[in-house]
């Protein structure tokens, strides 16, 4: 338990109704006494009178003391719940810290009380992405990681890992009888199941991270093809000016849309072409830019321009051999039977083919609407659970086609040492730093 006692705001900035200060720490108790003039009962509403240094009445409002261990942070806890007036709400932030407290960094109270083991690290995390959730979906996958669905699944594999690690030790300890162990249908099913459970939740885990970070899609084809229009339909708004003069986008664009749960980041760049118009061609290399950091690009053509018949005759763009693309047939309504192979036929203007768009980034993405199983991940959790799989998988190998047990038995050491990460039992104070800064001050 940490000896500083701190404080802050709780609630969003700018006016409400309701504001909330937070102090936590040794000192909470004699905070509520110099705030409010009276001792206050443990998880009991009070409403009284808040008093700032100088003992004048600033507020009235409901006090609330949570004393260690049966608090948010583990700690002793003051709530004072004022008027949402930012000037009231300073105030009491200032009277605290006149009593012995000190302001608190972004997410030091969730840190507290991962520190105090009230939460783990996987859902001292899912507190920061359920307040970060764009759609219900995300929202729903953040509370199950928060309740610890995430932390059990997890759980559940480091007891197989260990049982299975056990098990190996053990054979290797009778390495000189005559029954190899190694080879043993048991130990056989045991790995099977890890792998299958490891799968699992790899899956699910895949479906919540895609939730909170989404994926990154750059719209790229020549002038006048209809990028813009494309993102207008696609955003539901008019966020890029459309005309019918080549070169009208000159920079990035950048909208979010959420289908089905999945946040998509769509970026509309400057058409692709030469051109000696010197901000059109800071256009250009912007949204070469913007190409280069995409999980997809949408190449958009004409569908009522040149006659294509396969999408590698299309050799006009120059785009990135390492990422996917889609390609895209706008203004379809201008040559309604034109099909080509691998191609997606849309009309921005009509808004023919669109459904059928938004289903092929979900599929894209890897994205399976499937809330109910998920949990809000994040990349460093997706990182360590295919490092688990990685190890495992060569664990399995070193068993079965080398019968080598000690190789087998350090990579099952290894995955265990992976899948701690997750949930914080070994972690570096710089990823602590790093994953707690992020979060808001108050939380």
């Amino acid at each position: 338990m940490s000896a500083d006692t701190i404080v802050a705001i709780a609630t969003a900035r700018g006016k409400g109704a309701i504001g909330i200060v937070k102090v936590s720490g040794r000192k909470a108790p004699q905070i509520a006494v110099g705030i409010t003039g009276q001792a206050l009962r443990a998880r009991n509403a009070h409403y009284l009178d808040f008093s700032g240094i100088d003992g004048q009445v600033m507020d009235k409002g409901v006090a609330l003391l949570f004393t260690a261990p049966d608090s948010y942070t583990g700690e002793d806890v003051l709530e004072l719940h004022a008027h949402g007036n930012p000037f009231v709400l300073d105030q009491l932030v200032q009277t605290a810290i006149h009593y012995g407290a000190r302001a608190a960094r972004p997410g030091e109270f969730t840190e507290r009380a991962f520190l105090n083991d009230k939460l783990d690290l996987a859902q001292a995390e899912a507190v920061a992405d359920l307040i970060e959730s764009d759609s219900e979906q995300a929202a729903r996958a953040a509370v199950r990681s928060l309740s610890g669905d995430f932390s059990a699944g997890v759980a559940d594999i480091s007891e197989q890992l260990i049982g299975t690690r056990v098990y190996v030790e053990a054979a290797l300890d009778f390495a000189e009888e005559e029954i190899d162990f190694l080879q043993d249908e048991a130990l056989a099913q045991r790995l099977d199941l890890l792998q299958q459970s490891i799968a699992d939740i790899l899956r699910k885990s895949t479906q919540g991270c895609l939730m909170r970070e989404g994926m990154t899609v750059v719209i790229v084809g020549e002038p006048n093809v209809g990028k813009s229009s494309l993102l207008n339909s696609l955003t539901g708004e008019d966020s890029a000016i459309v005309t019918d003069v080549a070169g009208t986008t000159r920079d990035v664009l950048k909208e979010q849309i959420i289908i089905d749960g999945l946040p998509i980041h769509i970026i509309d760049t400057a058409g692709l072409r030469e051109t000696e118009d010197k901000v059109e061609q800071e256009g250009v290399r912007r949204a070469l830019g913007q190409i280069s950091q995409a999980d997809l690009i949408l190449a958009v053509q004409v569908a009522g321009g040149p006659s294509v018949t396969d999408i590698n005759d299309l050799s006009v763009l120059e785009l990135p051999q390492d990422i996917p693309v889609s390609w895209v047939f706008n203004k379809s309504d201008l040559k309604p039977d034109l099909k080509i192979p691998d191609a997606l036929m849309v009309s921005a203007k009509t808004g023919q083919g669109m459904d059928q768009l938004c289903e092929q980034l979900k599929q894209r993405a890897g994205f399976e609407q499937t809330p109910e199983g998920s949990f809000m991940a994040r990349r460093r959790h997706i990182n360590a659970l295919q490092a688990v799989e990685h190890h495992v998988q060569i664990a399995v190998q070193n068993l079965h086609e080398y019968s080598a047990g000690e190789l087998a038995a350090e990579e099952l050491r290894l995955a265990q040492e992976q899948l701690n990460l997750i949930v914080g039992e070994f972690t570096s104070d710089d990823l602590l730093g790093e994953i707690f800064g992020a979060f808001c001050i108050g939380k």
